[in-house]
């Protein structure tokens, strides 16, 4: 019984849900900084966010493994656990699993869009949309080079302006922007996973932004994009935006620089986790930086 757990437990893949928790604790620290904060509502943003984000990660493992992009051999499947891979988890399980976690996730945004207004239930459609179409056929819209976008969009704009609004009743243009870089980091952990699979992903006859612009082309765009999200912050500190507590997220660009050594010279089998670790490093940072803003 206790691999079952430990099995569905790795399925469900609990250390993507830093990213999550970010991008809503950023939204709920810029909506601190405009006025009176909820706990109970920021929790309650946080466990449907969750909830949807391991549904997202089950139902896309499954078509993944459905329609034979993901196998014993794909680059994930060497460096982390992936029980469906496995046979470790039945794959209608897997299937059965994901939708109860839609509904659960579901619930809440019901709940949150009851008690602070409609724009939730938009985000929330089109957040779960957006989740049931990635890998599910016949849209499979991560096989057609709209992955990064789709993620860049979920994980900025929409977890972050849906939990401001949750919040304040009302969005706003400082969230929105800085939504972006986060959105654009996290975009980039898919960019490396797809630049180092970019092999195995044209034998199965799928197509991602690595495969149409090339390896080289590929690394330049995750290059120029991590600048972009560095200089980004900049920009926002300069035009008011951000305050200079935010200046912190340079704290993280070492490890930037770590990570171009290495891809510069070859994509490694975890370049996508690499990535996970600069996104969790800027991220906590600009989070930080919030709350600072907040504090003092």
């Amino acid at each position: 019984m206790t691999k079952l757990y430990r099995n569905w437990f790795l399925a469900s893949r609990p250390w993507s849900f830093i990213m999550t928790a970010i991008s809503i604790g950023v939204g709920g620290a810029v909506a601190a900084i405009d006025g009176p904060f909820s706990w109970g509502l920021f929790a309650l943003t946080l466990a449907g966010a969750v909830l949807l984000h391991a549904a997202t990660n089950l139902i896309n493992d499954y078509y993944d493994v459905q329609s034979g992009v993901d196998s014993a051999e794909v680059g994930t499947a060497q460096y982390r656990p992936h029980p469906l891979v496995e046979g470790k988890l039945l794959p209608e399980n897997v299937r059965r699993a994901a939708y109860i976690l839609f509904f659960a996730g579901a619930v809440i945004g019901l709940g949150l869009a009851a008690a602070r207004g409609w724009p939730i239930l938009v985000l929330g459609i089109i957040g779960i949309a957006a989740s049931l179409t990635y890998t599910a056929p016949p849209i499979s819209y991560k096989y057609v080079a709209l992955g990064e976008f789709s993620v860049f969009l979920m994980w900025g704009p929409l977890m972050v302006e849906g939990t401001y609004f949750v919040q304040r009743r009302a969005f706003s243009p400082e969230a929105f922007w800085i939504s972006i870089p986060f959105g654009v980091i996290v975009a980039l952990v898919l960019l490396a996973n797809n630049l180092r699979d970019i092999s195995h992903d044209k034998s199965r006859h799928i197509r991602t932004i690595a495969i149409v612009l090339g390896a080289k082309k590929g690394f330049y765009l995750y290059a120029g994009l991590v600048a972009l999200a560095y200089a980004s912050i900049l920009i926002m500190v300069g035009f008011g935006v951000l305050s200079l507590w935010s200046l912190i997220v340079f704290l993280s660009l070492p490890l930037a620089v770590k990570i171009f050594r290495v891809m510069v010279k070859k994509i490694p089998d975890d370049a996508d986790a690499r990535t996970a670790q600069l996104d969790t490093a800027f991220g906590i940072l600009l989070l930080l930086s919030l709350i600072l803003e907040v504090l003092v």
